[in-house]
This record gives C-alpha cells, structure tokens and sequence, in this order.
C-alpha cells in the first residue's frame, strides 16, 4: 500500500575500510558501509532517533571530526559535544532509504534529494492499479442543528474561548447528540454495512474524546441490545477516564470490553463475532484490518491526520468493492484539499527560514530565564569525558536547571500568558534546530549547548495552570436539535489544489489575552452558528452574492492559483462590496452583515467556500482537452 511506498532517498557513500577503535564517551560499530530503512518516515526520525542512529555508526570518520572540531575550538575536554554536532548532519558511510504515503516538508528535506523523493508510488497509481482502495469514492456529510438556552438566571461574564469550549463539549457530550447519531450509525451499519465484503464487513468509529468513546460505547451497546441486532462492538482509548455524570467511577478499555487486554484487540477484533471499532485517538494510524469498509467520523480532522484516519479503510480484500465514510463534523472541501495534498505525490514548498533559529536564540536569551553561565557549565557537566563523570553530576545539572525554573515561576505567577509565549520560543528552538542541524552543517556549539540545556529545562518546568475551567449542565439546556444529511456522493482527486509541503513559518505560541463576554451572548453567538437554516429570502439573497461572486475576475484568478485559506482573504475584500450593491434587496440581512463582525466571518467563510469550489470545478472543466 501507499502508505509503505513512497518519497525515498538513497546517497552512494564512498568506499570505506573496517576501522576498528574505541571511543571513550560512547559505544560505536566498526566504520562500515550502511544502509538504513525508515518505515513511517513521517513519523519521529526526523528527529533525534535518527540522529542518535547515526551517531552509533557514524564510525571512524565522525570521531574524526569531533576531534578536529574539539581542536580547533581549543576544547578537548568537550569532544562528547563536537560529536553530538557531527552526528546530525549527513554521513559519508550511511544510506537512508526512507518509506512513507504522507511526508511532511521535514522528511522531504531531511531524506530527499534537494527535496525531492528518490522514487514515487502515488496514491493515484495505487488506486489505479487496485493496490488500494479509494476511500472517499462513497463519502457522507452531515451537519448538525441545535439552539441551547439558558435556564439559570445569572448570567456571569465568562471568558469566551474557554466558555465557547465548555459549551460545545456540552453540546457533544449530550445524551440526546450521542443517541441521534448512535442510532443513525447502528441502522447504517445493519441495513447496509454488514453486507458488504461477503457479510464480513467491519465499521470504525472515530470519536473527539476519550469520554466521548466511553460515552458512545454505552449508548452502541443500549441500543443495540435494544434492537436485537446481531452486532458486538470494541472500544478503544488509553488510561482511565473519569466521568463526571456518576462521580468516583472509572473507565478502562480492558474493563469496558469485557477483560480483553489491550495487546489482545486487533485480533480479537478480526474475529467474526465483533463488527465495529470505537476510537479515541487509537488505530488511526498503521492499523492494518482489510475488513474494514465504513467509517463514521465524529472528529474535527485535517491535514494528514485526515488522509491517515480515512486511510485505515484502504487496505483492499478479495471480495471488497467499495468503502463508505460517514462524516458528523468535516468539511468535504477540507478533506479534499488534504488529500490532494498527496494524491500525486507530495512536493516541497516554501523553506523554513534558517535566521529565524537565531531570532529565537536572541529572545530566550534576552529573557533572564537562564544565564550563559549555566547552560555553559551544564553543558560541562553533560558532556564531560567519561573518565571525569561522577556519581554527582545528575544532582549538579539539576541544580543548574532549577535556578531557570525557580525565575520562569515567578514569570509565571506575575504574567502567565508571558510564560507561556517563553515556553513556545523554547519548543521553537528545540524543533528548528532539530530539524535544521540535520539540513545545514552548523558550526556553532553554543547552539548544540542551548539545545542540550534546553532540552532537559522544558521536562521541569512547571505546567500552565488551567485557570477558570466551566461546567454548564446547570446554566445551559438543549432547547433544539435536528441532525441532517447535506451531501452524498465521491470526493474526486482530479479537482482542487494540491498545497505544497511548506517548512514552519511560526515561531513561539504566545496567548492571547481572553475577551470575556456574558454567558447569554455566547449563547446567542453559537446559536447563530449551529441554529438552523435561513430563510427564504435571506437565502435567495446569498445565492445571489454567491452567482455574483463567482461571475468577478479577480475571484476567478484567485481560486486558480490559490488554496482555500488564501482566497478567502480575496473573497472577504469582494464581498463587502457586493452587500453595499445589494443592499436594497434585503435591508435586514444588510444591517445585521455589516453591524456584527462574528456574523461577517462566518458568512465570508460559509459563502467563500461555496464560491471556491464553484470556481474551481469550472476551471479544472475549463483546463480540460
């Protein structure tokens, strides 16, 4: 399959003889010629597995030159550093042949050549040749309605991502939410699912939460003993999950599915007996089961978290002719674009800015959180020859780590959102240097050192609080709910943009300071949202903006060029215009439009996704021979 054949690279290392020695600081394998197969190189050897690999048989050549370098800098004593220097980049003796469906910009740049794959299996090739199935050849969308109100009289000033949280996992996590869709997936699956491959057919789940899982595995099982369908199910989540509903009772995945232990699972769910899967961030990736033919989403995915999930139905089976996706939450203009992404083969983008790594450097050290003098003395104690090591380093380089944690404390009790963007330049470092030493041959060790130091400082500093958490049972209700199918029918490869893989271009995650708003406009502003549908005229006034857009120039030329997130910055400019135009044939709508910014996001969002894919199934019949 795709997912084991993809972008690979292959370097011809020149000739080597054994060299057999001893390295004092670290153990090595003789200098020999190798050749290293990555599977999933997607995943984390990119990062510091494969470098520490290297490092075990880098051989002869990569103390070679950790000893030039310890030389030059006129530091013998730290050639355990130089070495840790050397071992990131490539290495003359070493070949990685590296496999994956879904690369991302670091694996393209790390194992490619000039960033580009030694060879390509496309998913395109895959399908065509029935190596695999298509996925989203069969692929459902339905949208959910809903109104909450507030019943308690209080309406307290709540800040508005949190609260808007709160409330949409009391939306999810409602008994009514998880029964409507419970019972749309249970009669999907007996009256059309379980025929299928033969009458073997399995289904998974895809769930938001841990409670979620445990949640729809209760409700899968009342309901289907309920209805006396010949259906067993399995659930699948990691650790223990509390529910607050029945206080002091806990939820495992060994207790919730009958004693049958974790490692047990995949098999005992090939077994006949057992048809549907229900997951929390568990099988999405690598899970290999070729019974598999539905899917049923209840999860926000996107990107390659989106290809990989839906891929868990590609694995083909003698008598498998088709597979079938039911989707609660994702946009299929969405999960096309991430699949395009890869269809016919993923391609480099925009690089990653190699000064930002010394911007980053600047402001952690311009911060105070640590001094020079420690990450240098640290670092003296972390790569300190063998022969000078003693039983008292860990408790000196602890030591050394608690002077930055003890000053990042009491940042954090004076200014936690200023904390928080700290610990985001920290991760920023980390990662672009990460990645970057493996791609560009540096020669600074304060670099290597800050990365040493750092890398041991964000494992003790202290976590961010939580702040105000909200539990709306008390001051919220469901008032209204209608769950309806909006689309049917195949998701087609052949149109859209395929986004290149571009390199990371934040840097830091810095908190924005909470906007608090009353718990009843909240309300409102959700209700908006998820409330239901317009009426006639209000939607005979958006088809006409929406005809009218799609007949402007600079929006054709837009949605050619452009991927859906950067068009719509296009649209929001056009669309104004066309309401001032327009303005007379819905005076209410107009008002409410050009008086409520939240209102202008959505209906720019809503209405520029329509116009794009409109745009855009035109110019691909355009292009056409």
């Amino acid at each position: 399959p795709t997912e084991r054949g993809g972008p690979s690279r292959a370097s011809s290392p020149p000739g080597h003889k054994p060299v057999p020695g001893q390295n004092g600081s670290q153990s090595h394998l003789p200098t020999r010629k190798y050749a290293v197969i990555v599977d999933e190189a997607h995943s984390s050897q990119s990062g510091e597995t494969a470098t520490e690999l290297k490092g075990v048989l880098g051989g002869a050549e990569l103390r070679r030159k950790a000893q030039a370098m310890a030389e030059e800098e006129g530091d013998v004593e730290l050639e355990r550093l130089f070495r840790s220097m050397a071992k990131r980049g490539q290495q003359p003796n070493m070949s990685f042949f590296a496999f994956t469906a879904t690369p991302k910009h670091k694996t393209l740049a790390i194992f490619g050549r000039n960033g580009e794959p030694f060879h390509r299996y496309t998913m395109r090739q895959a399908i065509e040749e029935h190596f695999i199935e298509d996925v989203l050849k069969n692929y459902v969308s339905y949208k959910t309605y809903y109104k909450l109100i507030k019943k308690a009289e209080d309406d307290p000033n709540v800040e508005r991502k949190k609260a808007a949280k709160a409330l949409a996992r009391f939306m999810r996590l409602h008994p009514h939410n998880i029964g409507q869709k419970t019972e749309v997936m249970v009669e999907h699956f007996q009256h059309f699912t379980r025929h299928k491959i033969g009458g073997h057919a399995k289904a998974m789940v895809v769930t938001g939460s841990r409670l979620e899982a445990v949640r729809y595995k209760q409700e899968f099982d009342r309901y289907i003993q309920e209805k006396g369908y010949p259906i067993k199910s399995l659930v699948a989540f990691s650790g223990t999950v509390e529910d607050d509903r029945i206080p002091e009772k806990t939820y495992t995945e060994v207790g919730m599915n009958g004693g049958i232990k974790e490692r047990e699972l995949p098999d005992t769910f090939a077994k006949p007996e057992y048809r549907v899967l229900l997951v929390a961030e568990k099988y999405q990736t690598g899970f290999d089961q070729p019974l598999l033919h539905t899917m049923y989403v209840d999860k926000r995915l996107a990107g390659i978290q989106a290809v990989q999930t839906l891929s868990r139905l590609n694995r083909i089976h003698p008598l498998k002719d088709d597979t079938f996706v039911l989707d609660f939450v994702n946009d299929p203009a969405e999960i096309q674009e991430a699949f395009r992404q890869y269809y016919d083969g993923a391609v480099m983008g925009e690089q990653v800015d190699a000064g930002k790594l010394y911007e980053v450097k600047a402001e952690l050290d311009a911060s105070g959180i640590y001094l020079q003098t420690e990450v240098d003395e640290f670092s003296r104690v972390f790569f300190a020859p063998k022969r000078r090591q003693s039983p008292g380093d860990h408790r000196a380089m602890n030591a050394l780590l608690d002077h930055a944690v003890a000053r990042f404390a009491r940042l954090q009790s004076s200014n936690e959102d200023e904390a928080e963007l700290w610990r985001g330049k920290l991760l920023a470092f980390h990662n672009l240097y990460g990645f970057l030493s493996q791609v560009i041959p540096y020669q600074d060790s304060d670099l290597e050192k800050l990365f040493t130091y750092l890398r041991h400082l964000a494992l003790k500093l202290p976590r961010r609080k939580n702040g105000t958490g909200y539990q709306f049972d008390a001051e919220v209700e469901l008032d209204y709910y209608r769950l309806q199918k909006i689309s049917e029918g195949s998701i087609s490869l052949d149109e859209g943009y395929a986004k290149p893989l571009d390199g990371s271009r934040e840097v830091g995650s810095g908190m924005a300071h909470e906007e608090h708003v009353s718990l009843s406009r909240l309300i409102d502003l959700i209700n908006a949202r998820f409330g239901g549908e317009l009426n006639e005229a209000d939607q005979l006034f958006f088809d006409q903006i929406a005809e009218a857009a799609s007949q402007n120039e600079s929006l054709q030329k837009a949605a050619e060029v452009n991927s859906l997130d950067k068009f719509h910055l296009v649209f929001r400019q056009v669309l104004e215009s066309l309401f001032i135009e327009r303005m007379d044939l819905n005076e209410e709508l107009f008002t409410d439009y050009m008086g409520k910014p939240e209102m202008q996001e959505l209906v720019s969002k809503w209405l520029g996704g329509k116009v794009y894919e409109k745009l855009s199934v035109r110019s691909g019949a355009d292009s056409m021979p």
